[in-house]
């Protein structure tokens, strides 16, 4: 969002900005990366787990597409959840939360029933976008508002790291190893965060209950057509991210290693891209940009 699109005063706007904000944003991000980097864990051993199963391509995509979906539906009620409580209470919550699901498919999920049942509750770990969005709005004036989002953004590179280090904690430690470890990255971060973190002063609580807020949302003009082009761009983003190592494997023989290494190349671009485009919204507007953007994605799609 920027000050044109609000109306703002770009200089005003930034002026308001309170001091602690930055170290919100620091706070937020870290969260956003680590329990992105949970929702991953199951992409990059893809290939290990047809293997190990005898799964076919189809039961191996459902498998790596379950925590998408769940953390995508998910981002409703969290978000609701977060106007209602705040993002001091949700992410030590969410992020505690997802320490569940995360020990359960390394330590017991052994059946390709159970590893479904443990990426559908690992879908929580992909709702913290809808935490942490609304907080770093709170944070900071609309001018600024693109920037912050951009840096926010860089959290996805929770992604990169689960495709830089899953398979090679895997085939170093054990299979149960990357779980462990980000069950115990979780558990520091909601520490941290319950200790430090804070809502912008002054945040609303929205009156109503979930269901007529979520209503008279969806019923805004904006609302669709923001979430189709969110749902074109990140979605997208999103789907082929996980996807891509089973992607690499099964149509060009890419060893896990391999597909990981080159899945996070793409994860890393996308991520130092963001405050980028966050920036570039804030000082042309978001509509060209944008426009650019799916211009540029639809002409490498067809070059793919």
């Amino acid at each position: 969002m920027s000050a044109r699109s609000t109306g703002a005063p770009a200089g005003a706007a930034a002026a308001v900005t309170p001091a602690p904000a930055g170290r919100m944003l620091v706070l937020a991000t870290v969260g956003f990366l680590v329990n992105f980097w949970a929702w991953a864990l199951i992409s990059p051993l893809g290939s290990a787990y047809r293997d190990r199963l005898g799964l076919t391509g189809f039961q191996q995509s459902v498998l790596v597409a379950v925590p998408v979906v769940v953390g995508s539906l998910g981002r409703i009620p969290v978000g609701a959840l977060t106007d209602r409580v705040g993002a001091r209470v949700m992410f030590p919550a969410v992020s505690l939360a997802t320490v569940l699901p995360v020990l359960y498919i390394g330590l017991v999920a052994e059946s390709y029933t159970s590893l479904l049942v443990g990426g559908f509750l690992l879908g929580l770990g992909g709702t913290t976008f809808a935490i942490g969005v609304p907080l770093v709005n709170a944070w900071y004036p609309p001018a600024r508002r693109g920037t912050a989002l951009g840096l926010f953004g860089i959290g996805m590179g929770g992604t990169a790291i689960s495709a830089f280090t899953t398979v090679r904690l895997t085939d170093a430690y054990g299979q149960a190893t990357p779980f462990l470890v980000v069950a115990v990255v979780l558990v520091v971060y909601a520490a941290v965060a319950a200790a430090l973190l804070r809502d912008a002063p002054g945040r609303a609580v929205p009156a109503g209950g979930f269901w007529r807020r979520t209503w008279d949302t969806a019923r805004l003009p904006a609302t669709g057509q923001l979430s189709f082009l969110y749902a074109v761009g990140f979605g997208g983003f999103v789907a082929f991210s996980v996807y891509l190592p089973t992607y690499l494997g099964n149509a060009y023989g890419l060893t896990p290693g391999d597909a990981a290494f080159r899945t996070a190349g793409f994860v890393v671009l996308a991520v130092a891209m963001r405050p980028v485009g966050g920036t570039l919204s804030d000082r042309v507007g978001a509509v060209p940009v944008l426009v650019v953007s799916f211009a540029g994605v639809a002409v490498l799609a067809a070059v793919a």
